[in-house]
């Protein structure tokens, strides 16, 4: 399941709008409005006293399956996205109709194919209602599935209700992953105790390999891992420049370069193979061909990241020796731009490249990053 994630403010954000645009403000002074009790709401999926018809939609144009849910109007306002899109600014009242409003909500496909698609997202809408936490959230499983919803639908209540739970109770390696992936979308005072259960402060040895771990897993998901890249690469930067073991920090930001350069090598090197490149009108090895560029160019992408972050770190002085002993990459790179194929498969990949052989050169002759004199020297 991915995640979409919204801006996410304290329990007393209230929305306010003065020029047609639905916005947050952050309103510390004043208390959220007061709930109504689950007793007096009707029940879940009551089509006699809904108020609300929700259609669930996969987010897939494929799909042709569909869900309908009569629900509350009052139990949707404990989400505050139902509440902004319940709100009197955005509904227009239809004088023949019959009271009942009808919304549409866009689904993420399930990040667990043996899950049916609706499961956690009717398992949310129904905590919406009963407010029953403690007889829903029952394992990890149940609280990684719901939390992303929660998150979505930004359920405040709900979000709380999981992540102590996932505080509360042990873990499989298998969820600790799971647990690492959602991290990121949740604010710092709710990730804090999570990461320290991830990273427990015992043994030193042992604490060192499970926190490198854990950095590792994070700057993973955060190259690779989530489509809402941006967020999770701001909270993975922040990360490390917080983390209080700059050796940990050097060891696995290299280890993360070393990977992501031997990628590219084996990609380009694939591209610019004789018997590959000779082979101009066989249509499924010019499909390869195309793959292999195109994923050079995100792999070099990444490395831009990783060269930023171990430059701003002052970490970077294995990148810097790696990087100026790429001659085999250089050679594949200079088959690669002698045709024209590659302006359209990766136009960007020269000025990707440029940009990681100048950020290093600079952090060199600039003193930032150490390096052996000779390349100072070709740096200056």
């Amino acid at each position: 399941m991915s995640l979409r994630k919204r801006k996410r403010v304290g329990s007393s954000g209230r929305l306010s709008s003065s020029d047609g645009t639905l916005t947050e403000e952050s309103s510390p002074s004043q208390p959220s409005p007061p709930l109504h009790p689950a007793s007096s709401l009707g029940g879940f999926n009551d089509p006699a006293t809904a108020d609300v018809l929700l259609l669930l939609q996969p987010d897939d144009p494929d799909s042709f399956q569909s869900l309908e849910l009569h629900l509350h109007s009052a139990a949707l306002r404990r989400s505050r996205y139902f509440s902004a899109l319940l709100s009197d600014r955005w509904h227009h009242p239809d004088p023949g109709g019959d009271g009942i409003r009808q919304l549409f909500l866009k689904i993420s496909p399930a990040g667990d194919l043996r899950c049916p698609p609706f499961d956690a997202y009717v398992a949310v809408l129904r905590l919406l209602h009963t407010l029953d936490f403690a007889g829903a959230i029952r394992s990890v499983a149940d609280a990684l599935e719901m939390l992303p919803v929660a998150l979505e639908l930004l359920f405040d209540d709900c979000v709380r209700a999981c992540v102590r739970f996932l505080e509360a109770v042990p873990w499989t390696e298998e969820e600790e992953e799971g647990i690492l992936s959602v991290i990121p979308f949740l604010r710092e005072e709710e990730s804090r105790d999570l990461l320290a259960r991830v990273s427990p402060k015992a043994a030193a040895g042992d604490w060192n390999c499970t926190s490198e771990g854990m950095l590792c897993g994070l700057i993973h998901s955060a190259i690779h891992g989530h489509p809402n890249v941006a967020t999770v690469k701001a909270f993975v930067a922040k990360l490390l420049r917080d983390y209080s073991s700059r050796d940990s920090v050097r060891r696995v930001l290299d280890q993360a370069f070393l990977l992501g350069l031997d990628t590219v090598k084996e990609l380009l090197g694939k591209y610019a193979r004789p018997d590959f490149r000779m082979a101009g009108d066989n249509d499924e090895r010019e499909a390869i061909q195309r793959l292999n560029l195109h994923a050079t160019m995100v792999n070099v992408k990444h490395l831009h990241w990783l060269v930023e972050r171990m430059i701003e770190l002052r970490v970077a002085d294995t990148a810097v020796k790696e990087w100026s002993e790429q001659t085999a990459l250089a050679a594949d790179l200079q088959k690669t731009f002698r045709d024209d194929a590659w302006k359209n498969i990766a136009p960007g990949l020269p000025t990707l490249v440029a940009r990681c052989t100048c950020r290093l050169a600079n952090s060199v002759a600039s003193g930032s990053t150490l390096a052996p004199g000779q390349m100072r020297d070709c740096c200056s």
